[in-house]
């Protein structure tokens, strides 16, 4: 099932998410939908609080080449646990903030620990557009979005853009 996702502002998007304290048939089925939702938007990440679920779930598969196998990758309560000294600046876009981008430095490689949907503690190192996008949806885990690490002139022009995008759509 398709979810609606939150358009920035919006103070979900700026919460803390709960730990998930165990894995259950709802979270899988969640899971399946956030990455419905991801694939239809069109987008390589996705985090639970964006579609309104204040749980520590991301969801992510950045495998973008034309009939290359897709790679769905969900993380239960996912974390950072080393980064790279060298970084990396992507031109970063989110579904929650839709036709923004600017370009933001993170860790050129991280290493991540998380519970897949069996309950078993995974880990992986990653590089490249997968370190950003586990960064990226991470953050959204702590109430950080991507506008957050932009100068507050720009932060605040992309805010007003939203707030107008969110005056149009609730016109219909």
């Amino acid at each position: 099932m398709k979810l609606k996702i939150l358009i920035h502002p919006d103070p979900r998007l700026k919460k803390v998410c709960a730990a998930v304290p165990d894995i259950s048939d709802e979270l899988r089925v969640f899971a399946d939908d956030m990455l419905e939702t991801m694939y239809t938007a069109p987008g390589i990440g996705l985090a639970a609080p964006q579609v309104g679920v204040l749980d520590r779930l991301i969801v992510l598969d950045c495998v973008k080449e034309d009939g290359a196998k897709p790679e769905p990758l969900v993380m239960v309560n996912p974390r950072v646990i080393a980064a790279s000294d060298e970084t990396n600046v992507y031109d970063e876009g989110c579904l929650s903030i839709p036709d923004q981008y600017a370009d933001v430095t993170r860790p050129k490689e991280v290493r991540v620990e998380w519970l897949d949907l069996d309950g078993n503690l995974q880990e992986r190192d990653m590089d490249g557009l997968w370190a950003t996008c586990v960064q990226h949806e991470i953050d959204h885990l702590e109430g950080k979005l991507f506008i957050d690490y932009l100068k507050p002139l720009k932060r605040q022009m992309i805010t007003r853009k939203m707030q107008k995008l969110k005056r149009e759509l609730a016109r219909g």
